[in-house]
């Protein structure tokens, strides 16, 4: 079931289940790796086909959400689950959706157009529901850049550094439409947004969703005041909406 050890380091995941924030990770493939979590039936006649990714999911490594059934079975699902609370409109209040290898962009199992498929799938979905559109945000990003060079700056965070760029796109009736954000942002700036927006405190005392916003001089890309990351407010304009 696991392919990197058991951790019981404080997860985002934990901090919205201690303030009762609603909350799910829809895995794709994830019901056919539940029974077959080592494949033992792959090739065989009439197997599912199982490109659920075991180690993008990071509450699958959370004892304190693997170790309780119902915590479980609650917050970790399958992409079919996802679909069906959009049609009926009870998504909860944040979402983490990762796409099986089948359709994931990745070049050794798939195609970049199949993961717009896959996002522009379920962007559809939310639209053609307004009770969630009227308030829903979705972040669309990769975990990786390809291996392209990148001449953009990148910040010295912490001991792991930081990556180069990569595309991250928002979706939604308040986000600035056709606007690129200069602002220095990294994946745990998802955290970050999640926080703000509920009134959550920073996941442990030493993660990064600690760094403060940026504060620029002459450059925009540069924070002054490094290391700090954004929160991803600013790609947006609620106006008299918040």
């Amino acid at each position: 079931m696991f392919t990197i050890p058991p951790s019981s380091v404080r997860s985002i995941g934990d901090e919205m289940l201690a303030k009762n924030i609603s909350w799910k990770y829809y895995g794709d493939q994830w019901n056919n790796y539940v029974v077959d979590p080592y494949q033992l039936n792959y090739g065989a006649v009439g197997a599912n086909t199982d490109e659920y990714c075991t180690i993008c999911n990071p509450f699958q490594y959370d004892t304190s959400i693997m170790d309780n059934v119902a915590v479980r079975t609650a917050h970790i699902q399958d992409t079919a689950n996802l679909y069906s609370d959009i049609a009926s409109g009870s998504l909860p209040a944040v979402s983490f959706v990762k796409p099986s290898g089948l359709v994931d962009g990745h070049p050794a199992s798939s195609k970049l157009d199949l993961f717009e498929g896959f996002a522009k799938k379920i962007v559809d979905a939310v639209k053609a529901n307004p009770s969630l559109w009227k308030d829903t945000a979705i972040f669309i990003t990769f975990d990786e850049g390809g291996g392209y060079y990148d001449s953009g700056y990148v910040q010295p965070l912490d001991y792991f550094g930081d990556g180069t760029r990569i595309p991250l796109i928002v979706v939604s009736k308040y986000s600035k439409g056709g606007h690129i954000n200069h602002e220095y942002s990294d994946h745990v700036s998802i955290l970050k947004f999640i926080e703000r927006n509920w009134g959550l405190a920073a996941v442990t005392k030493r993660s990064r969703d600690n760094f403060p916003d940026p504060v620029t001089g002459w450059n925009p890309y540069i924070p002054v005041n490094s290391p700090a990351i954004g929160d991803l407010f600013s790609l947006f304009d609620f106006g008299d909406n918040r």
